[in-house]
């Protein structure tokens, strides 16, 4: 896997991966939170399936 996710892009993510996963515990509580996994495991791994698809690097 090539790295398309630059050093702004992948704190970005990672602060709203943090922030939904949170609300699964503290705001409305609904499992739909969980979905802040994604854009944690990107940032982790700097690699983005959809901007390989779409040609983006970052």
């Amino acid at each position: 896997m090539e790295k398309n996710v630059g050093s702004v892009d992948r704190v970005i993510r990672i602060i709203l991966g943090l922030v939904l996963i949170v609300l699964v515990f503290v705001g409305p509580q609904t499992p739909w939170g969980w979905i802040g996994v994604i854009p944690l495991l990107t940032a982790f791994v700097s690699f983005c399936p959809l901007y390989k698809l779409l040609g983006i690097k970052s």
